[in-house]
Formats: structure tokens, C-alpha cells, sequence
């Protein structure tokens, strides 16, 4: 019987299936994400015809389940295992994405190491020859006898191999380069993606074995292929930060086991990813004294609170349109917190280019920084220096109040344990915390906690 091959499109963001193309894709709403793909329509599954009735799964009470035997895996990295919730789940799958160069092959050798003295661990790459792997495991000093390699991108052969090796950990490098012979499409297409990850997810369900993906990103920065890749996998979690610092964030976008608000913090050396348990001191290393726009915040990440130095620039603007920059702060949110200081406070940026810099390659995303990221502004802009034993934190509201934040007696405990002798917060979030080691200065608006936050 001659094969019938026909062309669909398909769309990149959430593989909504086409037989003609679209600018505009019908199902997510994304422009320019059709993307043809080959389809053969003559292979035809004869067992999906014939399957009885005997082999689907039967439903069970939910009070007859038992989660007694949920065993997890120590990663021995205290910063991984909180980033998962406390540890590998057995029979997940974990997506790891990242820049290249960023760390996640590193980190998943590292990780070999450690299981390796009890556990048995198939490392699979589509990238590299046996030899380069063996190199990199040198430089890293993985020597473990129960780690073995293989150099293969057909996941049919990989996920045979996996039932005969049956191994404990299996990772895969990457996604992107692996393919299934029966499909016409190159690897690292959308169809193959989608169907090799499938593949994977089966094998790693039915063996009960907990599996590490590598996935790349696309210029974006978010992982390529099809979105409904992130909805297959248990965990999505992000490698970020700046390849030219040492230091890494380890951040769960997804997690069906934990939290998605955890970080680990990482500082890369030549011997591989260090983990960081302090990442406060780290991030306030080498802050200047006695320089205008520079301050100090709190911020919290899932259950820890980190402090780190926002700094703030503003500068006559020598052309028609003042600049705004931003590294690791949200532009739009930047952009309100300027509009409130000239509306509501009368310091005025609108011919003044303004940058802002989280220091460190953390990003942050809550809004009770903002204070933090106006004193920053508004010290620059006079060039006033703040306070260098003063901590801030606080969310500004568009009528120019300050508004309370969740969790402020955490975050004074932690600027109090790293030294610091004022903290500028809220006026409302004086109620309910105390502090004998520290001044707390309880501020309603803008101009009250520039004048606390003076020398």
C-alpha cells in the first residue's frame, strides 16, 4: 500500500494541529508559530484496533491508594533537593532548561557522582562522543563505577536499552536532539519532540524510574519546542543567570512534588557548580560605601529571605527620548514606580536616563522591592548616599503610599542576622514584629523613607 504523506501545520506555543497555515494560530492566540510539519498517514496503529477491553486501567477509591512506599532520592546538593521538593521522586520527570553553557550538564554530572555509590545511572547523550563525556567527568572528578554512558539519538533504542540496563536514573542530553525513526521530520522538530518526550514518559512511568531531560531555549529564554513539552514532564526547572558571573539560580517553574516558589543558588568554579547555603553574603559581596544609588532590599524566595543590592542610575539624557534599562527588575513595573516618584513625590526622571540593576544575576519579581529600586532612583538623582547599615523593603502604591508585605518579621530577622542596624518598612507592618538589634523605622510614603534612609 503506497504511503500517504500530507503537509499540517503546527504550532510551536501549543501544538494546535492545522491543514493550512495561519499567521495568527486559532487555539493560543501567538502570531508567526504555524510551522510545517510532515505527516504520514498510512502508519496506522493495528493494536489500537484490536486492543481489548482487558488491557485499559482500572479506576481505585482514592482512599485505597497508598503513598507509604513514596521513596525519594537524596541528589546530595542541599540546594537541588530544595528547589525538588526535597528530593527525586521516583518515576518523574524532570526538565532541566537553560542558556547554553549555563550549567545543566554540569550539574546533572555532579549529580552522578554522589547517586553513583548506590545507585546504578544511565547518562545518555545525543551531543557528545563517549570520549568528551569522559573528559568532562575527569575535570569534574566523577569517577563513579555504577554511572554509565551511551552515545545515541533513536529513542526507540535508548528506551529498549533502558529495559534491559533497567537502571535507577536515567538522563537524557538533550530533548532536542533525539528522534523516532518512523516520523519523516528532523530532529528537534515540533512532532519529534512531542513524540520522543511521550516516548520517554512511558518508559519512565512503567519502569518506576525517575528520569532528568535537558531541554533548550530558544532566544526568548524559554525552552523550544512545543509548550504542551512542559505539560508531558512533572518538574520544569530553570537554570538563570549570566554566563560571564559565577553565580546560578535554580528556579522551578513547575513541580508536582513542591513548591514552585524555591531557588537554589549556585556559584560556578572550574571544578564544577558549588553550592551557595548563604546567598545573601554572596550577593552583597563587594558592595560599595559611601556611593549614591545603591540600597539594600529583602526579598523572599519560596521559604528563604535574601537580601541583595538594587542599584539605580540617573543621568541627564543627551537625546530626545530619556533611556530606561533593567537587569533583573520588571521594566513595566519600573516604569510605574518613576511615574508615582514625579506624580506623587515631585522627583522628577522623564529627562534623565535611568538604569536599574538587581546586583548578582538574581531576578526578582515581587513587588515589596520597590522601595528598595525608588531609593535607589531618588539617591542617584541627588546624589545622596543611603545609609549603609540600612535595609529597605516595601511596595509602592500608585497614590504614592507605602503598602504593607507578607512576611516582614522573616525578613527583618534575616537583615539583623547579617549585620544590619536599620530597617526602613512599612508603617503598617510595625504591628505584629520586633526587633531588639535594630532600629525599625515604619514609613507612609516616599519622601518619609528617603529622609530615614539618610546617613
Amino acid at each position: 500500500m503506497a504511503s500517504k504523506i500530507k503537509s499540517v501545520y503546527i504550532c510551536s506555543e501549543c501544538g494546535y494541529e492545522s491543514p493550512k497555515w495561519y499567521g495568527k494560530c486559532p487555539s493560543c492566540g501567538e502570531w508567526n508559530t504555524m510551522n510545517e510539519e510532515i505527516k504520514d498517514t498510512s502508519k496506522q496503529s493495528a493494536t489500537a484496533k484490536t486492543r481489548s477491553f482487558a488491557t485499559y486501567s482500572k479506576p481505585y477509591a482514592i482512599s485505597d491508594i497508598s503513598t507509604e512506599d513514596e521513596h525519594r532520592y537524596d541528589t546530595g546538593c542541599g540546594e537541588l533537593n530544595r528547589v525538588l521538593g526535597g528530593g527525586i521522586v521516583k518515576g518523574s520527570l524532570i526538565l532541566l532548561g537553560g542558556d547554553p553553557g549555563i550549567g545543566k550538564s554540569t550539574v546533572l554530572m555532579q549529580i552522578c557522582q554522589y547517586l553513583g555509590d548506590t545507585l546504578k545511572i544511565l547518562y545518555i547523550s545525543g551531543e557528545e562522543s563517549k570520549r568528551q563525556l569522559k573528559l568532562r567527568a575527569i575535570r569534574l572528578g566523577v569517577t563513579s563505577p555504577n554511572l554509565y554512558v551511551m552515545t545515541e539519538t533513536d529513542v526507540e533504542v535508548i528506551c529498549e536499552q533502558i529495559k534491559n540496563l533497567k537502571p535507577d536514573l536515567v538522563m537524557i542530553d538533550s530533548i532536542q536532539t533525539m528522534n523516532l525513526s518512523e516520523l519523516s521530520s528532523s530532529p528537534g522538530s515540533i512532532t519529534q519532540v512531542r513524540e520522543s518526550a511521550n516516548m520517554l514518559m512511558r518508559t519512565a512511568k512503567g519502569l518506576d524510574i525517575p528520569m532528568f531531560i535537558v531541554g533548550h531555549v530558544n532566544k526568548e529564554g524559554s525552552i523550544a519546542g512545543p509548550k504542551v513539552l512542559e505539560h508531558i514532564v512533572d518538574t520544569v526547572l530553570h537554570f538563570e543567570g549570566d554566563k560571564q558571573m559565577s553565580c546560578r539560580i535554580l528556579r522551578a517553574v513547575k513541580n508536582r512534588y513542591g513548591s514552585t516558589n524555591e531557588i537554589g543558588v549556585f556559584e560556578m568554579t572550574d571544578k564544577g557548580l558549588n553550592e551557595v547555603a548563604n546567598p545573601s553574603v554572596m550577593l552583597l559581596s563587594g558592595r560599595p560605601k559611601n556611593v549614591s544609588g545603591t540600597c539594600v532590599t529583602c526579598t523572599i524566595e519560596g521559604s528563604r529571605p535574601i537580601l541583595a543590592e538594587t542599584q539605580g542610575l540617573a543621568t541627564q539624557s543627551g537625546y530626545g527620548n530619556a533611556r530606561r534599562m533593567v537587569t533583573g527588575y520588571d521594566y513595566n513595573r519600573l516604569s510605574m514606580v518613576l511615574a508615582v516618584l514625579e506624580k506623587r513625590a515631585g522627583y522628577y526622571f522623564s529627562n534623565c536616563d535611568t538604569y536599574i540593576n538587581i546586583v548578582g544575576g538574581l531576578r526578582v519579581d515581587e513587588p515589596a522591592i520597590d522601595l528598595s529600586i525608588a531609593m535607589a532612583l531618588i539617591s542617584s538623582l541627588k546624589d545622596t548616599p543611603i545609609d549603609e547599615n540600612a535595609v529597605v523593603f516595601g511596595e509602592i502604591g500608585l497614590a504614592g503610599e507605602i503598602r504593607a508585605v507578607s512576611n516582614a518579621q522573616m525578613r527583618i530577622n534575616e537583615a539583623v542576622r547579617l549585620g544590619f542596624t536599620k530597617i526602613i518598612l512599612p508603617y503598617h507592618n510595625l504591628k505584629g514584629v520586633s526587633c531588639d538589634d535594630a532600629e525599625l523605622i515604619g514609613v507612609k510614603n516616599i519622601r518619609q523613607a528617603f529622609e530615614a534612609v539618610g546617613q
